[in-house]
Order: C-alpha cells, then structure tokens, then sequence
C-alpha cells in the first residue's frame, strides 16, 4: 500500500515500542517519517532500520515538554521536507505509584510528558497544517484513562488526552484536520515491562495474568497499534474526527 506517498509525518517517542512500529508502518506505506524521541541517537537507530528496508526517515532528539525545542524541531521538519501532513503524540512516561505515596514531582512528570507535550506538538504542527488546510493528528491515550491503580497520574493524563482532542477535532476541522486518539489495552513493550517489574513479576508472568482477563486471551503487540494509528492518520478515515478508539482485546 502507499497511502501516505508524498505525506510527511512526525512520531514522537519513536525510538521504541508503540512508537517505532508507527515510524516503521508510515514509512512502509510511503510516508517520510521524522523519528522524534528524547535521544537523537536511539532515534536515528529506528530511522536508519527505515531506512535500510527502502522507506524513508529521519532520527532527530526533542525535549517535547519544551516548547522552543518542540517548535524548533517542527519547523525544521518542514524547512526539509517541505510540509508536515501526519503528527503521531506517542511519547509518553509512566512513574507507577499509589496516590498516598505520589510526590508531586512524579504527578508533574508525567501530566507534562503525557498530557502537556500533546498541547505542544499540536500547536506546533497546527500552524503548517491550517495554511494547507490538511492535516492527520492521532494522540496515544489509555486504557488506564477508564482507572488504574498506581497510576493517578498516567489516568489523569491519559483521559485528559482523550478531552483535549475532541476539543482540538472542533477548532481544527474547519479546516481539514481530524484529530483522533488511540486508547491501547495491555501491550508488550519497555513500558509494561517496567510495570511488571514495579509489582514484583517477570514480564512474561505479567503478561500471562493479563491475558487471561482478556477476551481474546493474549495481550496486544506494538505493529497492532500501529496499523489502528496508520488508519486513522490515512485518507480511508477522512471523515473520523474527534474520536477515541479502544484497541484492547475486548477487555471491559
């Protein structure tokens, strides 16, 4: 497929997981992808895989909770490439904690990288895209949005995603812009990794108990995402805006 030939796209939090399945199944389809993670270098590893399989891509290092930077590496996006069409908000952290024992450091991290970068990278993205009046924008919300324990923070941020685009799916689609979200389920990525380790079990173990509370009986993997981001950032949901999508097995 080529549906996004002659597209150029930004992934935020390339480097890994969810992020680097999206840079690599843009490219596959045709797009130009700016691989857009906290270190160049991990970035520039994803872009040069792109690469080598005969797509096109390029690894560049962003604080996305810094303003100046976030406009910075935009314009340089489009000072290259000559557009910006597709804009992924992937990056994300967790700092797993119960409320009780949250310092407030670790509320503000991860609101700021969660919530506040996805403010950012839109407002950014959406200066080029209105003068052309076109643009796909899919932010990574949660499951954990509906309620997790030992995650107020990453809940609070996530299903703030979820109100901050459909707010964004009213402002921009006057002029051509759908603004959609993901909510993944249980995926196996670093992420979760980490979260099983917090509780006390190795991934696979984890893994095994989350599938089993899960209707399709297995957890979900980082390219099955992708291809739900792939779709809604395609003209094939030109007419989907301000929705969040729930891709979690079936789980309730």
């Amino acid at each position: 497929m080529t549906r996004f030939a002659d597209r150029i796209a930004v992934v935020t939090g390339g480097a890994q997981g969810i992020g680097a399945a999206t840079a690599r199944r843009l490219a596959a389809e045709g797009a130009t992808v700016a691989v857009v993670d906290l270190d160049a270098a991990r970035s520039q590893v994803v872009a040069d895989e792109i690469t080598a399989a005969g797509g096109r891509a390029v690894g560049l290092g962003c604080d996305v909770t810094d303003p100046d930077a976030v406009a910075a590496t935009t314009d340089r996006v489009v000072r290259t490439y000559g557009g910006l069409h597709v804009l992924v908000n992937n990056a994300g952290i967790t700092r797993d904690n119960l409320m009780f024992k949250m310092p407030l450091p670790e509320w503000q991290a991860v609101l700021t990288t969660n919530l506040t970068s996805i403010f950012l990278c839109c407002q950014a993205a959406q200066q080029h895209m209105v003068g052309a009046r076109y643009g796909r924008i899919v932010n990574l919300s949660s499951r954990s949005a509906l309620g997790n324990r030992g995650q107020a923070n990453y809940a609070a941020a996530k299903a703030g995603v979820q109100g901050l685009t459909a707010t964004l799916a009213l402002e921009l689609g006057p002029f051509g812009i759908t603004v959609n979200a993901v909510a993944p389920g249980y995926v196996a990525t670093a992420m979760t990794a980490a979260t099983a380790e917090r509780v006390g079990a190795s991934p696979e173990e984890h893994q095994r108990r989350v599938a089993e509370q899960t209707p399709l009986r297995r957890v979900g993997q980082p390219a099955e995402i992708a291809s739900v981001i792939a779709f809604l950032a395609s003209d094939d949901a030109s007419y989907v805006s301000g929705q969040t999508l729930y891709v979690n097995g079936g789980a309730r």
